[in-house]
């Protein structure tokens, strides 16, 4: 008899600690999870929300679209290397050329249809 309570205490031992051992991980995997953030990052790429289109823009322009046209720049060299003025100057310009060459287009320092899909498919 004291065997079998024995027997029975051990039993019941042991599956406490197997249930115990198995509740955090059922509990973790009930847990609803987040859709990856890198998500949302993904679908906005080459658009930096100053100018949506993609009207030729070349020296001399300013406003909204050279803004555009300069944080992608920025973005694609990988730091602030022109400021975000939306002034179309020499600055900019050189690092068009330099963004067209390195991406196979004629570098000519205007964005055209061209240079803004490259732009957007960053």
């Amino acid at each position: 008899m004291l065997s079998r309570q024995r027997t029975t205490a051990a039993a019941g031992t042991a599956l406490a600690g197997l249930l115990l051992a198995a509740a955090p991980a059922v509990a973790h995997s009930a847990a609803p999870t987040a859709a990856p953030s890198s998500a949302v990052v993904q679908s906005m790429r080459g658009y930096c929300g100053y100018y949506d289109f993609s009207k030729t823009t070349r020296r001399g322009d300013v406003g909204n679209r050279v803004k555009e046209v300069q944080c992608i720049i920025n973005g694609w060299a990988g730091g602030e290397v022109l400021d975000v003025d939306g002034e179309f100057g020499p600055r900019t310009a050189s690092w068009v050329v330099d963004f067209q060459e390195m991406n196979g287009l004629r570098g000519d320092g205007v964005v055209g249809p061209e240079t803004w899909a490259a732009l957007r498919s960053l």
